[in-house]
C-alpha cells in the first residue's frame, strides 16, 4: 500500500531534509511549503519527488542553501536579477515580490531573473501576482540535461521549458494557465515509471527517436547509455513557443541557453522573464473586470461535452484537488517515498513516515 501523508506531516519531513542538508530553518519551510502545494495542486512531477534531486544537486554544489538573491540591474520598472543558484522556490519569491512592488509604483515591471535552482511550479508565482491584482506573464527556460525533442528533430535539445499566464478576475479566483511546453512535464514521466506504468502514445520517443510508451526512457539511463526525449505539444506552434522561452526565459534574462553536451548532474537552474502589469494604472480596470466577467460566464453558458463536466477556467482543477487532498491526504507511490527516505539517510534526518 502507498503511504498517505496530511499535508503539515509532509511539510515536517520535507523541512527536515533540507535542514539537514544545510537550510536554515526558514528557508526549509518554504520550499517544502512550495513542494507540498503542487502535490496539493495535483501537480506531483513539482512536489517533494523533487527532494532526492534537490539533495544530490545540494552535495554536487549545484544547488547553494540559503542563497541570497542578487540585483544587477534596477531602473525602476526595470530589474535583472541573478539567483545565485539558490533554491528557486525562494529566489523566486523573492523576485516577484520585487516585481510586484515595482507594478505597484511604476503601474509595470519587467523582472529578469537567471540562475535560479529549479524555480518549481510556475503557477504559483502567478497565484502571487494575480492576489496583488496584476496581470503576469512567465516564460521559463531549463538548464539541464536536454529532455525535449525539438519538432521532426530525433533527440533532446531543450527543457520543458513552462509558459504561465496569471489575469486576476473581479469576485472569482484568478485564471492561471501554467503548461510545459512539453506535451507533458518530465516530472509526470519520473512519477509514471516509479509507479511502474506506460503512458499514452504521441509523448515520447526512445534513444533511437522511435515513438514509445515506456516514460522510463527520460528517466534512467537506457541500453545504449543515453535516453529518449518528450515530444513537444501542438507540433510546431508547442515547439515555437519552447523556443521563444529559451530565448526570453534563457537568452534575454543573461542566465544563459543550452547548448551543450548532456552531462549526469543533478542540478537544475531556471531563467525566468516575467511581464507585471497594473490594469488600475494602465487606466482599464473597470473596462477589463467587466468585460473579463462577461466573457467568462459566455463561456460557462457553454452545455457541457458528451461525457465531460462541463467548461472549466485554469486553474480551477488544482483548487478542486487540493480541496480533495486536504481532506483527504496526499498520496506517495512507494518508490518515490522510498527514494526520500535514501535522500534523508544521505544527509542524517531523521524519518517519519506518518
Amino acid at each position: 500500500m502507498n503511504p498517505r501523508f496530511t499535508a503539515p506531516a509532509l511539510r515536517a519531513q520535507v523541512a527536515r531534509i533540507l535542514e539537514h542538508a544545510g537550510s536554515l530553518p526558514r528557508e526549509a519551510e518554504q520550499v517544502a511549503d512550495n513542494l507540498v502545494l503542487a502535490n496539493l495542486s495535483g501537480h506531483d512531477s513539482h512536489g517533494v519527488g523533487m527532494v532526492p534531486r534537490y539533495v544530490d544537486a545540494v552535495l554536487e554544489g549545484g544547488l547553494k542553501p540559503n542563497a541570497a538573491l542578487s540585483v544587477q540591474l534596477d531602473t525602476g520598472p526595470l530589474l535583472t536579477l541573478d539567483g545565485q543558484r539558490g533554491y528557486g522556490q525562494v529566489i523566486g519569491e523573492q523576485a516577484l515580490q520585487m516585481g510586484i512592488e515595482r507594478a505597484r509604483q511604476y503601474g509595470t515591471c519587467t523582472v529578469a531573473l537567471g540562475n535560479s535552482h529549479h524555480l518549481g511550479r510556475i503557477g504559483q508565482f502567478a497565484e502571487m501576482a494575480t492576489a496583488a491584482g496584476l496581470v503576469s506573464i512567465h516564460f521559463v527556460n531549463v538548464l539541464s540535461r536536454p529532455v525535449v525533442a525539438a519538432w521532426q528533430g530525433g533527440d533532446g535539445r531543450f527543457g520543458t521549458n513552462p509558459c504561465c499566464i496569471g489575469i486576476p478576475l473581479r469576485d472569482a479566483p484568478p485564471f492561471v494557465l501554467d503548461f510545459a511546453t512539453s506535451r507533458v512535464a518530465q516530472g509526470k514521466m519520473r512519477v509514471a515509471h516509479n509507479q511502474g506504468k506506460t503512458v499514452a502514445s504521441g509523448l515520447l520517443i526512445d534513444e533511437h527517436g522511435a515513438p514509445t510508451q515506456n516514460p522510463g526512457v527520460v528517466v534512467v539511463p537506457q541500453p545504449g547509455g543515453g535516453y529518449g526525449a518528450l515530444m513537444p505539444f501542438g507540433e510546431h506552434k508547442g515547439y515555437g513557443l519552447a523556443v521563444a522561452c529559451e530565448l526570453l526565459g534563457g537568452a534575454l534574462t543573461g542566465g544563459g541557453t543550452w547548448h551543450q553536451a548532456a552531462d549526469a548532474r543533478k542540478a537544475v537552474l531556471n531563467g525566468m522573464l516575467t511581464q507585471l502589469i497594473d490594469p488600475v494604472r494602465l487606466g482599464t480596470q473597470a473596462h477589463f473586470e467587466a468585460q473579463a466577467a462577461a466573457f467568462v460566464d459566455w463561456l460557462r453558458q457553454s452545455p457541457p461535452a458528451p461525457g465531460t463536466e462541463g467548461v472549466q477556467l485554469a486553474g480551477e482543477p488544482e483548487r478542486t484537488t487540493r480541496a480533495e487532498r486536504l481532506r483527504d491526504g496526499i498520496e506517495l507511490d512507494a518508490t518515490t517515498w522510498q527514494e526520500i527516505v535514501a535522500a534523508a539517510h544521505k544527509v542524517g534526518a531523521p524519518v517519519h513516515s506518518d
